[in-house]
């Protein structure tokens, strides 16, 4: 009796635990992270009872946790991927939605400058048409520094909130550090605690969400997590320390890397903060970020640099050589905080060719021997030659003045572009020192015999050479004998372009041969003589005197709104923003349809790892009442075990 009352009891005491597992199943059901649970049974050992083997009840052998890691591993990347794009794509959002904006753009107010210049080309004396002009001038200023300012403001966002998840990422770091000590010292007989194996799992997966991470097996139930390439962040029971710091080139960016318990701080390469929120702030910032502020500074600084160039080329209405119109732009210049503190190196640089200018930064390194400069978009090394400079070096439209005893591993970061938008500014503020009129008038006397005509002359760069400008007026004279033009000046050399064919006539030349429409230069001064000149007809070519209601220069000004000037004469300055905004568009665009990718990846591997792990509580009902009955079944069991030993005292 008392062997059959014992398989009762252990029955009993098998379903009490099978009923204890389902309830805890039930009321966790809702919980997230938690894995279902069941009470695994086994027969207790047999007895021999000479006759045959009896047995003696069950026992339950562990309470199982439902888990696979595979799943588990597969949901946690495809919710590291799915927060990454998540990011991404908030920050983005708005980018596309400032720069593609019909009239908060910069499109509109470009158009309304240019619009300006023609005015005021079209009525050049009049001071509303220049003020106008000025004024316009001024809203477009305006606009690159709003769209700048408001570029930087995102910047300073996506910095604010990579330092905040480096700090969730150090906070789950911590907690699963603590839970691997925990787990570790109650793994013991193989037996597990399950309900911190899930917990632990759950802060798993909320740190993938901040970031990819590598999980790795280890004794005890313990897990060692790694990111990127390898990088630790939690080994058994110690979690390694992020922080964030002040780029030691950039002041107005963060860098993430390890942080000693001395507090000296490791920065780590960018490449291998995949994954995750933080993957997808970083991926944001280098990409988009850095593409949008360069991109839109290309444009301010090519706009500021060619309108100059050709602004300078014109006379204003007090007869004086045109200055420049917008302020000059001066590239970002970082020195790395890490040089030697006794190198006195110092590196300049200012945008001078709007053609040659790219939207790339660039790094500056001096090696012990050369400074080289590295475009840092495709890795082209630039040697500064030589060094000590004479004078600056251009570099994509850049010169660069470096000056001081540099010492090895000095590094400057150059920024071309980066803060080009928030420097535009409009240096003019007397109208009438706007040169729309050519430094140079040309004419062709009434008395000529012949019908030979002479173009309004143009200057170019090199009209601007000390000792080219003219003082005087210049006659050429034309000789029928020799069919030839004289007169020029004998300094100066004299270039006749025919049919794209350039033929240089050297200084002091007499005579230079005559070709009807041929292009004619010297000192800078470009112009076109035509038709059949008379014997002794003559063509001056001079000063002017009379500017006040010229517009010549005003009309080239106005022609580089549609003139192919950046990109290496391949781009105009709409165009180059044009291709701005459609690349942010495509990436915004990119980045919605892969994030609904994205959630149908995470959708999916949320069921299969839930068809393994979650608590489906119909089954557990079954279970409920299948556990229930087997109670009652033992109880009765126990029941007939306590009649029958009644039966046996109540012998005689």
């Amino acid at each position: 009796m008392s062997s059959l009352l014992s398989i009762g009891k252990s029955g009993l005491l098998a379903a009490q635990v099978g009923l204890s597992t389902t309830g805890n199943n039930i009321t966790n059901a809702g919980v997230v992270g938690y894995s279902r649970q069941a009470a695994i049974q086994s027969d207790t050992a047999t007895l021999d009872q000479g006759f045959g083997f009896v047995g003696t009840g069950t026992e339950v052998t562990a309470v199982r946790r439902y888990y696979d890691n595979f799943l588990a591993v597969q949901l946690r990347n495809a919710e590291s991927n799915q927060a990454s794009l998540d990011a991404y794509t908030k920050q983005i959002s708005q980018i596309d939605n400032l720069l593609a904006d019909p009239t908060a753009g910069l499109s509109p107010a470009l158009q309304d400058f240019f619009n300006g210049v023609q005015d005021a080309t079209s009525n050049p004396a009049s001071a509303a048409s220049r003020q106008a002009m000025l004024s316009t001038a001024s809203s477009l200023a305006s606009r690159f520094q709003g769209l700048s300012a408001r570029l930087s403001e995102i910047a300073t966002g996506v910095n604010g909130q990579i330092t905040s998840n480096v700090g969730e990422i150090n906070s789950y770091a911590t907690q699963i550090a603590a839970l691997n000590k925990t787990i570790a010292a109650l793994s013991t007989d193989g037996k597990a605690p399950n309900d911190m194996l899930d917990h632990r799992d759950q802060m798993l997966t909320e740190l993938n969400k901040l970031i990819k991470t590598t999980v790795i097996p280890g004794d005890n139930n313990t897990l060692t997590v790694e990111f990127g390439t390898g990088q630790p962040l939690v080994v058994g029971g110690t979690a390694f320390q992020l922080a964030t710091s002040t780029s030691p080139t950039d002041a107005s960016r963060v860098t993430v890397g390890y942080q000693s318990d001395s507090g000296v701080f490791s920065a780590l390469p960018e490449s291998v903060l995949t994954g995750g929120q933080l993957g997808g702030l970083i991926s944001f910032r280098n990409g988009a970020m850095d593409r949008a502020q360069n991109s839109l500074g290309q444009v301010a600084a090519g706009l500021a640099v060619s309108f100059n160039a050709q602004h300078v080329l014109g006379q204003d209405q007090n007869g004086a050589l045109g200055t420049a119109f917008f302020n000059p732009i001066n590239a970002y210049v970082g020195p790395s905080t890490r040089n030697s503190p006794v190198s006195t190196a110092s590196v300049s640089a200012v945008v001078t060719d709007a053609s040659k200018l790219t939207a790339s930064d660039y790094s500056v390194d001096y090696d012990g021997t050369n400074f080289n400069v590295t475009r840092l978009s495709d890795g082209q090394i630039t040697q500064i030659n030589p060094f000590p400079q004479a004078v600056p070096q251009t570099i994509d439209g850049v010169d660069y003045t470096i000056t001081g005893a540099p010492v090895t591993k000095d590094n400057f970061l150059v920024r071309p572009t980066y803060t080009a938008a928030d420097q535009f500014s409009v240096a003019i503020t007397d109208r009438t020192k706007i040169a729309l009129a050519a430094p140079v008038a040309t004419a062709a006397p009434t008395a000529n015999a012949g019908n030979g005509k002479i173009s309004a002359g143009t200057v170019d760069v090199n009209y601007l050479t000390p000792g080219n400008a003219l003082a005087a007026p210049v006659t050429l004279t034309y000789d029928k004998a020799t069919g030839s033009l004289s007169g020029f000046p004998p300094a100066q050399d004299v270039t006749v372009t025919v049919n794209g064919v350039a033929t240089v006539y050297p200084a002091g030349t007499p005579t230079v041969p005559y070709t009807d429409g041929a292009a004619i230069s010297f000192g800078g001064i470009n112009f076109n003589i035509s038709g059949t000149p008379a014997d002794l007809d003559t063509f001056t070519i001079g000063p002017n005197v009379s500017g006040v209601g010229d517009s010549r220069n005003g009309a080239l000004l106005a022609g580089l709104q549609t003139k192919n000037i950046l990109d290496n004469g391949n781009a105009t300055y709409q165009t180059t923003y044009a291709q701005m905004v459609n690349f942010v568009g495509n990436k915004a665009r990119e980045a919605q349809i892969s994030g609904s990718a994205a959630d149908a990846a995470v959708a999916q591997a949320t069921t299969q790892q839930q068809s393994v792990s979650g608590v489906n509580l119909d089954e557990e009902a079954a279970n409920l009442l299948r556990y229930q009955q087997a109670y009652q079944a033992c109880g009765k069991v126990m029941q007939v075990a306590s009649t029958l030993f009644d039966v046996l005292l109540n012998l005689r």
